[in-house]
């Protein structure tokens, strides 16, 4: 087992990443873990984001990077996520703002076998 995904998405999620990536060009997401909105999986464009030297890179979704602090990630590491869609407001700064939907991060925890297979991978 070696083809572990940190993060995945949901069809609706990756369906939501291509409309908003056909009007706004290439995308990337961060979660902080900070205030606000912070704890929400937040997508920008691209360019307008500067990640941080030490923000992880957990993989992408929809060919959008996705990237985490590295306070969260600590809390996060054990598990991989899922990033869906619901209904509702996206994050003050998230492209979805306005979409009448958000992202939103569900999560499930590593099976040892997995977590085994990120070691030897030196992806854990």
């Amino acid at each position: 087992m070696t083809d572990v995904e940190k993060v995945i998405a949901t069809p609706a999620a990756v369906a939501l990443i291509e409309k908003l990536r056909a009007r706004h060009g290439a995308l990337l997401f961060h979660q902080s873990g900070g205030c606000c909105d912070g704890s929400s999986p937040m997508c920008y464009p691209r360019d307008d984001f500067i990640v941080g030297d030490r923000d992880v890179l957990l993989g992408t979704i929809g060919d959008a990077p996705f990237y985490m602090s590295p306070s969260q990630y600590e809390y996060w590491k054990h598990t991989q996520l899922i990033i869906d869609v619901v209904p509702g407001r996206g994050g003050m700064f998230s492209l979805e703002n306005g979409e009448g939907v958000r992202f939103l991060t569900r999560s499930r925890l590593f099976t040892d076998g997995e977590v085994e297979a990120l070691v030897a991978a030196g992806r854990f």
